[in-house]
């Protein structure tokens, strides 16, 4: 038999709610869960073959972990192919239904087969949904031993999980699945007739494949619920791109999360804010959101146009840009949007200024013709000689916080290099003020050998 991908179950989607199966059979995704690494599609990074954390697991020597990945990842499989693969006996809780009271009954049946000679692997989805009393009452359990702890999270582990528990696990990092591994996902739970639809001569065309995996988000289960309620809708055993909007009440948007529709999305959406039109940014970041995209991506290419078209400029539109980009986050989606949409309008409307790249490039280029051959300064090399008092070193260099006014003429590039210029101020915005000061300084150094 050939199954599929791993997924978690019990994990939020984060925008959209799990299709539910539509009857009351094991829904198709829990029949087409992975029992081992081999039928895994993604994640290779950390499962491929030869991986380590795959060969730690393989090998019974992995310690307590905690999994932090968007829904429909894998967390919730690795966990129970983790424990079968090394005999161990799998408990399981979900932190959204459970406390200190069914911890404690874990605890005390672990302890038994402890004693036994028996050890065992206690997954806890959601852990970052049980509170510091909760996450308290696990601790010195892991810390001794007594089962091996592996913990569930959809969020970043720095906020949703105590220092004490988190420095006792291994943090793994889980990805969410590609276009094509969802395409597999499909075509294995069509063809197997064990577990999947192999009996009910289900077609789909491309087209359509490609449309419930852009839909699904990277999330095999949704994507496997969309297959499973449409199958019982079809029309003559062919599930059309109809059917799956009306399962999944949600519209088709061109956009391939893997290929050329995820880049020109992404560049109608910068080029948006560096062209201080905040409808049209919005827009973008609407339909990057709406298709699936994750929204991490989206505030890390918020941060870096703050930096590379707005800059000094406005400082404050960085400050934001990675404000957004924690609040993304800790809170998920769909609340997330809103803390993005704000940053988003404010970096489109703050005056712009490259003036931070052109620098850094400039100097990149510079140094990448002329090698690493200009020396540093003799008066700028290292000293063991305490220089702060104002006085001028053995070197030659001068203390500039000994001078009335913190600064001291003095040359701090290469002799090759003394009339080089990296940056040119765009005199824009708060810039303005950083191109008098320049102007100040140049003034002042004018004429130094």
């Amino acid at each position: 038999m050939k199954t599929i991908e791993m997924f978690g179950g019990n994990e939020e989607s984060g925008q959209e709610k799990d299709i539910p199966p539509v009857s009351g059979a094991t829904p198709l995704a829990e029949r087409m869960r992975p029992t081992n690494f081999d039928n895994f599609v993604g994640q290779k990074h950390l499962l491929g073959p030869g991986k380590p954390l795959r060969k730690l697991i393989e090998s019974d020597k992995f310690g307590s972990l905690l999994l932090w990945g968007p829904p429909g990842s894998g967390k919730t499989t690795i966990a129970s192919i983790a424990a079968k693969v090394s005999g161990k006996k799998f408990f399981t809780l979900s932190a959204v239904e459970s406390g200190v009271k069914e911890l404690k009954e874990v605890v005390k049946e672990a302890r038994f087969m402890k004693d036994s000679g028996k050890n065992s692997v206690l997954f806890i989805d959601e852990i970052h949904r049980y509170n510091k009393t909760q996450q308290d009452a696990l601790l010195p359990h892991v810390e001794k031993g007594l089962f091996t702890f592996i913990g569930a999270t959809t969020e970043n582990p720095s906020f949703g999980v105590i220092p004490a528990l988190r420095s006792r696990c291994s943090v793994i990092e889980l990805k969410p699945l590609r276009e094509e591994d969802i395409r597999t996902v499909i075509a294995n739970a069509l063809s197997d007739r064990e577990n999947g639809l192999g009996d009910s001569n289900i077609k789909l065309a491309d087209d359509v494949v490609e449309q419930i995996a852009l839909l699904s988000g990277g999330d095999a289960r949704i994507a496997l619920g969309i297959v499973e309620a449409s199958a019982h809708l079809a029309e003559e055993d062919v599930i059309d791109s109809k059917t799956v909007e009306a399962v999944s009440q949600k519209a088709f948007l061109l956009y391939d999360r893997a290929g050329q529709g995820h880049y020109d999305h992404a560049s109608a959406f910068q080029k948006s804010l560096r062209g201080s039109d905040p409808d049209a940014s919005v827009y973008w970041l609407a339909r990057m959101l709406e298709a699936g995209e994750d929204p991490r991506f989206i505030a890390r290419r918020l941060i870096v146009t703050a930096a590379e078209d707005v800059g000094n400029a406005d400082p404050t539109a960085l400050i934001l840009a990675v404000s957004a980009a924690e609040a993304v986050e800790k809170i998920g989606l769909p609340e997330g949007r809103i803390p993005l949409t704000q940053a988003v309008i404010y970096v489109a409307l703050a005056p712009k200024s490259n003036s931070a790249v052109t620098a850094i490039d400039s100097a990149i280029e510079t140094i990448r013709q002329s090698g690493s051959n200009p020396q540093v300064p003799p008066h700028l090399r290292d000293s063991s000689y305490k220089w702060h008092t104002g006085e001028k070193d053995k070197t030659g260099y001068t203390y500039p916080h000994g001078e009335p006014d913190n600064f001291v003429r003095q040359q701090y590039l290469p002799e090759e290099l003394k009339n080089a210029s990296f940056f040119n101020s765009s005199g824009h915005g708060r810039e303005a003020t950083l191109s008098e000061r320049l102007r100040e300084i140049k003034e002042r150094n004018r004429g130094k050998s």
